[in-house]
């Protein structure tokens, strides 16, 4: 932490160089819910995702889809979502490119910030490769989402994302983190841990309904569900294969964008429904009767803090996972499994057993996102960077 007393700066507006996709990812990611709390009292501009490595044909498919979801993003140019919330698809190369590029992107966002209402912007970098972009442009405060340790993201220049990362950590006002263990292990000028939040009401109102959405009412119980992104980055398939061969009498529902190469798995007790709208996520949760994270063993997992965690004790169903450090924090809560032998004796026990949502809820009081967005706000304030606004964050 700094040790002088800084110098009063005022900010006018919140740009956010943003870890994906407002058009086609989740909207409940950290980012995005955060920018959603500030725009209550400031301008915000979200700019989407400017992707951390180049998309390959390799991919097969899924290199289609990605470059063909990313210029119909980028045919939207600027876009007005509601008041005192725009979004930018930027023209640029992902990964960050050269210091052409860089100005190319600082240009670019400059001139929608303004026409965004931002002159005086407090800069929100939640993709490293936004970095040597974000550092061009003028801002009364720099705050680094450090929420993932984007280095291990499978397929980046590693060198240059650490170099990025180690600048942001230097030059930001405030960096954020949400995994304990990354939080300690690193050096930043100025750091709070500061982790997701999570619309309790909403999810344990989901949880104690009898209701279920219709294209599930087919699918007998047990239901075991996974809601979220299916790809080699974070979901184990071959653990995710073996569990569902041991246990064919479980339903397994599969909610959410899949980058695994197409026939990753063929069992007919598995039901993969693709993507559906973040505000229907709480219903799909409520329908199963347990819920699973199969992480693998990376890098990238030990470091992390899905939101989903948070979303899963919310609407109140037993949680077995795979172990990432994170997961000390709700010792007791979460069935932890090393192997597919231990997941499917964990996962048996939490569906033949008694489950009370009630001690996991209680944990998540207090923690909504508003609450997360003043105190990220009030840290800035204390760094001596403050909006210029007499509201507050509700």
């Amino acid at each position: 932490m700094r040790d002088s007393t800084p110098s009063l700066r005022g900010y006018d507006g919140v740009v956010c160089f943003g870890g994906v996709d407002w058009w086609y990812h989740n909207r409940g990611h950290y980012d995005l819910q955060m920018m959603r709390e500030l725009s209550s009292t400031l301008p915000v501009l979200y700019v989407n995702s400017v992707g951390m490595r180049m998309p390959s044909p390799r991919e097969g498919s899924m290199f289609l889809r990605r470059v063909t979801r990313k210029a119909r993003s980028l045919a939207r140019g600027l876009v007005r979502i509601r008041d005192r919330f725009h979004v930018l698809s930027p023209a640029c190369l992902p990964g960050g490119g050269g210091e052409w590029n860089a100005a190319l992107l600082a240009a670019q966002v400059t001139v929608a910030a303004r026409r965004a209402g931002i002159r005086r912007p407090l800069l929100w970098v939640a993709c490293p490769a936004a970095a040597r972009a974000a550092l061009r442009i003028e801002r009364e405060g720099l705050v680094f989402q450090r929420t993932d340790r984007f280095e291990a993201f499978h397929g980046v220049d590693a060198e240059r994302v650490r170099d990025d990362v180690a600048r942001l950590l230097q030059q930001a006002d405030l960096s954020l983190y949400c995994s304990r263990s990354l939080h300690a292990s690193e050096v930043a000028r100025a750091s709070a841990f500061v982790d997701h939040g999570i619309d309790l009401r909403r999810y344990a109102l989901a949880g104690e309904s009898n209701s279920e959405p219709e294209e599930l009412r087919g699918i007998a119980h047990p239901r075991v569900g996974f809601v979220g992104g299916i790809d080699a980055l974070t979901f184990d398939p071959e653990l995710f294969r073996s569990v569902v061969a041991k246990l064919p009498h479980v339903q397994f529902v599969l909610v959410g964008g899949c980058s695994l190469p197409a026939g990753w798995i063929d069992a007919p007790n598995v039901h993969a429904l693709g993507r559906r709208p973040f505000e229907r996520v709480p219903e799909y949760l409520a329908a199963c009767d347990a819920l699973v994270m199969p992480w693998n063993r990376s890098e990238w997992i030990r470091a992390c803090n899905p939101i989903k965690l948070k979303e899963y004790l919310a609407v109140g169903r037993p949680i077995v996972s795979t172990p990432f450090d994170e997961l000390e924090r709700y010792r007791g809560l979460v069935h932890v499994a090393t192997d597919a032998d231990e997941f499917v004796e964990e996962l048996l026990g939490a569906l033949d057993g008694e489950h009370d949502p009630r001690p996991g809820r209680r944990k998540l009081a207090g923690q909504g996102w508003n609450h997360k967005a003043r105190e990220v706000v009030t840290e800035l304030a204390r760094l001596g960077v403050s909006p210029v606004v007499k509201e507050r964050v509700a």
